[in-house]
């Protein structure tokens, strides 16, 4: 079987599955409009928990372990001497929180931790020199450091620039209520309350620290995000355009994205000659427990037909079927009996294109497709291919959606199709009689076909490193809805992805 046809363009031709287009030739525009926005993201309230306890996580295990800054105190006594105490390799080893929360605003988003207790290890050295002793009394130890209390809170501004999202630093802090410490070594037990006198300075450096840690976290996660490319490859011919549209909705509940989602050339030009109407990219997934909620507009899928459709990647030569006899003039004989005449025991191919790109309705209860086929029977007669009929198909088709990784794939099945001759080189043909022939190439190689590249769908607007679990599909009037929770699967840190994805998007552009 020949297979010209780009790999992923077959995943178009029946796009009842992963496409849902209903054009509306009074209400559509032909013009792709890189402003407006396709496909929409929600994150809810649970969602928003999930990534702000990943952030606290990734926070930690950054910030720990900190050295903070050594801290020496001088203090002179009148006709006796001066005392010397220096608190060094200070190192915060610890940091454990036990409450957070995060909150919505018209502001941004804002991340509270409270009642976090932070441990610290440190080593103390103490000297006392005098003229009436010509010798320096000093001694040293460890000291152990517990901080209670520990409260922590920063508001992000999200926005859009120039297509990506752009993550700022409204506001930060970090207030220490609590101190604790305990010396170890030494006569640690005569200078305990000297060193309590470092509470106020142990504190300051602690808050200062993490706040100047948290503030070089949230300018690293910035530029990831502003490294994100703006499309995603979907195959050698097409990319998903994932450009930021609008600024981020916020609201008491949930914050919302918007994103062009149409199909593009790779290194070209967005697709012309689609149709669609208004988009109408809201989320209202049912089950508001869930974390995310990714709704398609069917424009998106438009665009994919298009592409593929204008490429002219929708056509397809069969020279290999289950029953070869199919592909012979012999075994046409009792079916078209003027093409074994005129053509004896030569073989045959079926040359498949699409007419036009498929028309898919989709509604709350079903994707119905209408695939329009032109299907020229060729036969191959003294080394050359002699067009001798074409017979024109229309395909009904209804398919079934699902959710494998962070793709959007399914599969199709056929309801039924009627046909009519286009022309033929050879006379009449009793198209009733051809129709079991072309039920049993529809049903056994085109549609085998067809779902074995559906399968693998094409990939939702989610971000390296996070998988959907547990998705549930809702259709719609000219929509599809993605509700799912989300899992973080990738361990390593914001600038080994960071890393990742420029590569990535090197090697694939």
């Amino acid at each position: 079987m020949k297979k010209p046809m780009a790999p992923s363009a077959i995943l178009y031709i029946l796009i009842g599955i992963a496409s849902f287009f209903s054009p509306s030739p009074t209400q559509s525009h032909l013009q792709p409009n890189t402003d407006e926005a396709f496909t929409s993201i929600v994150i809810s309230q649970r969602g928003l928990d999930f990534v702000k306890d990943l952030l606290i996580e990734k926070a930690v295990s950054s910030i720990v372990p900190l050295q903070l800054p050594k801290i020496e105190k001088s203090i002179k006594i009148p006709f006796m001497g001066s005392v010397r105490m220096v608190l060094s390799d200070t190192t915060i080893y610890q940091i454990k929180v036990s409450e957070s929360y995060a909150k919505l605003g018209d502001a941004g988003v804002s991340i509270i931790v409270s009642g976090a207790t932070c441990n610290l290890s440190m080593n103390w050295y103490y000297s006392y020199s005098t003229w009436l002793v010509p010798v320096e009394i000093s001694d040293r130890g460890t000291a152990s450091v517990q901080v209670e209390g520990l409260e922590v809170g920063l508001t992000l501004g999200l926005g859009n620039q120039e297509g990506t999202l752009k993550l700022s630093l409204l506001d930060c802090g970090c207030y220490v209520k609590d101190i604790s410490i305990k010396l170890d070594g030494g006569a640690s037990w005569l200078y305990q309350g000297m060193i309590d006198a470092f509470e106020e300075q142990i504190g300051s450096a602690v808050e200062s620290a993490i706040t100047k840690k948290l503030k070089e976290g949230i300018l690293k996660l910035d530029t990831f995000l502003q490294a994100l490319p703006k499309e995603i490859p979907v195959d050698d011919n097409a990319s998903v355009n994932v450009t930021f549209v609008n600024n981020p909705l916020l609201s008491n509940a949930s914050v919302g994205f918007e994103i062009n989602g149409l199909f593009t050339e790779r290194k070209g030009d967005p697709v012309l000659g689609y149709h669609h109407e208004n988009s109408k990219t809201s989320v209202f997934c049912p089950d508001s427990s869930k974390m995310v909620g990714i709704s398609l507009d069917e424009a998106v899928f438009n665009s994919a037909s298009a592409l593929y459709y204008n490429a002219t990647f929708m056509q397809w030569i069969v020279d290999k079927v289950p029953d070869q006899s199919l592909l012979t003039t012999a075994g046409w004989r009792f079916i078209v009996p003027q093409l074994y005449k005129k053509y004896p025991n030569d073989d045959m191919t079926l040359n498949i294109s699409l007419s036009s790109p498929p028309v898919v309705i989709i509604s709350e209860k079903n994707i119905d497709a209408t695939i329009n086929v032109d299907l020229i029977i060729d036969v191959l007669e003294a080394g050359e291919v002699v067009p001798v009929a074409c017979i024109s198909l229309v395909i009904r088709a209804s398919g079934l959606v699902k959710v494998a990784g962070n793709n959007l794939a399914g599969s199709v099945k056929l309801n039924d199709f009627t046909m009519t001759l286009k022309w033929s080189n050879i006379g009449n043909l009793r198209l009733y009689l051809v129709q079991p022939v072309m039920w049993t190439v529809i049903q056994t190689v085109f549609l085998p076909y067809a779902n074995s590249h559906l399968v693998q769908g094409f990939p939702l607007p989610v971000i390296h490193g996070f998988t959907l679990h547990n998705a549930n599909i809702i259709c719609s009037d000219s929509r599809i809805m993605v509700c799912s929770d989300v899992i973080y699967t990738e361990t390593n840190s914001l600038s080994q992805l960071l890393s990742i994805w420029v590569d990535k998007y090197r090697l694939l552009f």
